[in-house]
């Protein structure tokens, strides 16, 4: 399983702008430059988690992104699922009944397979430690001191 950047660059967002919640709005700009990343492709993973209500935008010149919950109400699993999608990782596509078993007796297939059953055990234990953490868990698991840092450094570059 590999998710794609735009998870990183969702959560990394939603955790700055949970830092920078007293500030205006933050451009996508701003964001983008300050984790080094194309703006373009960072606006349609943001505009991603707006539709799903995760951020919330306010156009203009002065406008730009805000958390749209608060942090301990969006949790990792609702970042993923708005970038991702929210289909489960493997599709089980009864292969055992194609080939050799065309011969095998139909009550055989009445249950779903080992294979499908294991998988989506882990997925449900992989998606309920996602639904688990929330981003203020994000907030408070950080070094002491990266609020104030990222406070002040948005203060140093909106002067």
């Amino acid at each position: 399983m590999r998710m794609g950047e735009g998870v990183e660059w969702g959560l990394h967002c939603c955790l700055t702008l949970a830092w920078l919640e007293d500030e205006a709005p933050v451009p996508t700009a701003r964001l983008a430059a300050w984790f080094d990343l194309p703006p373009a492709y960072l606006t349609k993973r943001l505009q991603t988690l707006v539709r799903s209500g995760i951020l919330n935008s306010t156009p203009g010149a002065r406008g730009g992104f805000r958390l749209g919950r608060r942090p301990e109400q969006i949790t990792l699993m609702d970042v993923v699922a708005a970038i991702e999608g929210p289909d489960d990782i493997f599709r089980c596509t009864e292969i055992r009944q194609r080939g050799a078993g065309l011969d095998t007796p139909a009550q055989e297939f009445q249950r779903p397979c080992g294979i499908a059953t294991a998988m989506r055990r882990a997925e449900l234990a992989w998606r309920r430690e996602l639904v688990g953490q929330t981003v203020a868990d994000l907030m408070a698991a950080a070094p002491a001191t990266a609020a104030d840092r990222t406070r002040r450094r948005y203060a140093r570059t909106t002067g």
